[in-house]
C-alpha cells in the first residue's frame, strides 16, 4: 500500500523510518519545517532503545504529492484543523485513514474524511522528539505493539492490509473491541501522561513517588467508572487485564495494585509525556483529548472525576502562564487526597 505517515513527530519518525527500512512504500509528512528538512537531508535518526539512521522520503504539508492508499495519522489532536484538510486531496475512494492518536480520536477524524475511510489503532509504546530529525524510543522494543480495529468491530480484509504495514514497524494485532482498547489506552495516557505533564515527571518518577502514584491510581479508577457507565469494559493490554486497575474498595485496594502498576508502566519508566514537551516549548497540549475526555464524559454520565479535573486545571494553567509544571504541583492534590476514601 502506498502509505503516508501524517504527523511524523516523535512516534511518526520511528514508524515511518521502520516501515521504510523493512521495505514499505511510505512518505513522512509533517508541518515542522526544520524537522522535515533534517529528515530529507539526514534521514530518520532513532536513539534510545534502538539506535539507527534510516534514509526516508519526507514532505511538508504543502509539498504532498499523489494519492495514498493508507494514511497513518499520528499528529496531535491540536493539529487536526491543519493536517486533515491537507491530506484530503490525496485520498481516493478506497483510501484508509488509520488513527494512531491519543485519546478517543476516531469520531473527530470521521468528520473530516468520512466514516467509511476510518479505522483505528492504539500505540503501545512511547517516544520523544529530541530535535529535528531525531526521535528517542523510550519504551522497550518488545512493546512496539499496535491494536487495530474497525469502528463497528468487524474483521475486514482492509484490516489485514493495514496490519501488513504496521507489522513493518512493530507487531500489530487485529481486534474486534476497538472501543474497549481505546479506553484502556486512554487509561495509560490519562493516569501517567497526565501526571507526567502536571508534575514534570517521567513515568518512573511517578512510580517511585507514592503520592503521585496515589493520584494516578485514582485517575485510572475514575476513568474505569466513567467507561462502565457507558457500557464499556477495559480489555487486556500489555499482557494485563486493565479491569484490574479499578479500586472497588477505594484506597484500601491500593497496596494490592502496586505490582500491576510496576508490570504495566515499569517497561515505560523513561517515557516523558509529549504534553510536557509541549509545555516546555510554550505550545498548547492535547489535554482536552486525554484527561479532558474523561472529565467531559464523566459529566455526561454523572460520575465525579476530581483527580482528572485537577490535572486538566494544572496543565491549562501552565499553558496560559507559559510555565512548566514541577513536583510542587503535588500539593495541589492534597485537598482531594484527604477526601478520598
Amino acid at each position: 500500500m502506498k502509505t503516508a505517515v501524517l504527523g511524523a513527530g516523535s512516534l511518526g519518525t520511528i514508524i515511518g523510518g521502520m516501515i521504510t527500512k523493512n521495505g514499505g512504500d511510505v512518505v513522512l509528512v509533517d508541518g515542522y519545517k526544520e524537522h522535515v528538512e533534517a529528515l530529507k537531508q539526514n534521514g530518520a535518526t532513532i536513539k534510545g532503545a534502538i539506535e539507527d539512521n534510516i534514509p526516508v522520503k519526507a514532505f511538508l504539508l504543502d509539498e504532498i504529492e499523489g494519492m495514498f492508499d493508507l494514511v497513518l495519522y499520528v499528529a496531535k489532536a491540536t493539529y487536526n484543523d491543519s493536517y486533515l484538510p491537507a491530506i484530503l486531496p490525496h485520498l481516493h475512494e478506497n483510501s484508509v485513514v488509520c488513527t494512531l492518536q491519543n485519546g478517543l480520536p476516531e469520531e473527530v477524524v470521521v468528520e473530516y474524511v468520512g466514516r467509511e475511510r476510518v479505522v483505528g489503532a492504539t500505540v503501545g509504546w512511547g517516544a520523544s522528539l529530541q530535535g529535528p530529525g531525531v526521535s528517542l524510543l523510550t519504551s522497550h522494543p518488545s512493546r512496539q505493539i499496535y491494536d487495530l480495529g474497525e469502528l463497528n468491530g468487524e474483521i475486514t480484509p482492509r484490516l489485514q492490509e493495514v496490519k501488513k504495514v504496521l507489522d513493518l514497524a512493530g507487531s500489530c494485532k487485529i481486534i474486534e473491541n476497538l472501543r474497549g482498547v481505546r479506553w484502556s489506552k486512554l487509561l495509560m495516557n490519562a493516569a501517567f501522561s497526565g501526571m507526567s505533564a502536571a508534575l514534570g515527571y517521567n513515568y518512573g518518577e511517578i512510580l517511585n513517588d507514592s503520592k503521585a502514584l496515589f493520584c494516578s491510581a485514582f485517575i485510572a479508577d475514575e476513568l474505569i467508572k466513567v467507561a462502565h457507565a457507558q457500557g464499556i469494559r477495559m480489555v487486556t493490554m500489555q499482557g494485563e487485564d486493565f479491569e484490574g486497575f479499578e479500586l472497588k474498595n477505594g484506597k484500601a485496594d491500593l497496596p494490592s495494585k502496586m505490582s500491576l502498576y510496576e508490570r504495566v508502566f515499569g517497561p515505560h519508566e523513561k517515557v516523558i509525556a509529549s504534553m510536557l514537551f509541549d509545555l516546555r516549548l510554550g505550545k498548547k497540549t492535547e489535554i482536552d483529548a486525554i484527561n479532558g475526555s474523561v472529565v467531559s464524559r464523566g459529566k455526561k454520565v454523572g460520575i465525579a472525576t476530581p483527580f482528572n479535573e485537577k490535572v486538566v486545571f494544572l496543565i491549562k494553567k501552565a499553558e496560559a502562564e507559559k510555565s512548566v509544571p514541577d513536583k510542587s504541583n503535588l500539593s495541589m492534590f492534597e485537598d482531594i487526597i484527604e477526601k478520598t476514601k
